[in-house]
């Protein structure tokens, strides 16, 4: 909860990453861009540089820039009550998301609450312009103190055309303006009573969660792509998208020891074997393809439902079928 320790990752990486190799960074920048300044004295960096990272994660700063070139976003306020979300400016995750009053801590800023379909667009910024990947459907997986902690994301799904070719547009304008480069996704509200409008609420400026889900089909691997994009020669191949992909995350039940946990094919990210995870705690992603969106989602959710269950109940010995409908206990 408190971030990175920048003399030990600096220190991490000149004892294992040579000068002058390139560094990818995922989550956990956003607020530490002085940081990621520092990683950039010794490594390029193949993605958002600071000051684009600083000025779309600086919350007044994004509402002026969205403004400016008509990006519809939730207003700012410090009113508090049901109508208000309170978040930590950048932050990730959605797990310091409250509703209500304003809670205690540095950077913590309040939007108008915007009710709707929650998707993500998922794109390679390269040339100045946003190139689509697809969209995808988020859900949370809400606990008391967490109401909006990420749960899992599900894609692609498909969008009325129009709305489409109106968000690509106002990502490329958004590209345009801040030299983003690389992969990187937005955070979308879309209302249940127009199909013609949308609200923008973050950026993503970085390779981010639904990596999983797009990166599923033939072709050049979407990491590939991002070191394209951010040399500014993007390939116009994309890959293949035949079925839908979900992902799912999977946070500890209790704190877990996972020695003897037989880790399912259709589960990554775990941690080290001889790690104990707190109660809370990331502890794996799920995955599932199918047909459909719903299909998918529908079957990470049984899938992420089982493993749940032989934790909570410290089967450590369980193994799952090859549909990971039902957990199967082996002697």
């Amino acid at each position: 909860g408190a971030g990175f320790d920048p003399a030990a990752l600096l220190g991490t990486l000149a004892a294992h990453a040579p000068a002058g190799l390139p560094v990818i960074l995922g989550a956990g920048f956003e607020d530490a861009t002085d940081l990621m300044a520092s990683i950039a004295a010794r490594h390029p960096l193949k993605g958002a540089a600071p000051d684009a990272v600083r000025r779309l994660k600086d919350p007044r700063a994004l509402a002026e820039l969205l403004a400016t070139l008509r990006i519809p976003h939730p207003a700012l306020t410090d009113g508090e009550g049901p109508g208000t979300v309170w978040k930590r400016a950048g932050a990730s995750g959605g797990g310091h998301i409250r509703f209500g009053r304003r809670p205690r801590g540095a950077g913590v800023y309040g939007q108008r609450r915007i009710e709707g379909r929650a998707v993500s667009a998922l794109f390679l910024a390269a040339g100045g312009c946003a190139h689509i990947v697809g969209f995808s459907e988020q859900w949370s997986d809400p606990t008391p103190a967490a109401p909006c902690r990420y749960g899992g994301a599900v894609g692609p799904i498909a969008l009325p055309a129009p709305l489409g070719a109106t968000i690509a547009a106002a990502l490329d304008r958004l590209v345009a303006a801040t030299g983003l480069v690389g992969l990187a996704s937005a955070d979308i509200i879309l209302p249940a009573d127009d199909e013609t409008a949308f609200t923008l609420l973050e950026v993503n400026p970085r390779p981010g969660a639904t990596l999983d889900v797009f990166d599923r089909g033939d072709g050049p691997s979407l990491l590939a792509r991002h070191l394209a994009a951010c040399d500014d020669r993007l390939s116009s191949a994309t890959p293949s998208q035949l079925d839908a992909h979900a992902a799912a995350v999977v946070y500890a039940p209790r704190r877990c020891s996972l020695a003897r946990l037989r880790r399912p094919a259709w589960t990554a990210d775990w941690p080290a074997e001889d790690d104990a995870t707190p109660k809370g705690a990331p502890l794996c992603t799920v995955f599932a393809s199918a047909r459909t969106p719903e299909a998918a989602r529908a079957l990470v959710a049984r899938r992420r439902a089982a493993l749940l269950d032989a934790l909570s109940a410290r089967r450590d010995g369980v193994r799952f079928t090859d549909d990971a409908l039902e957990p199967m206990v082996t002697e």
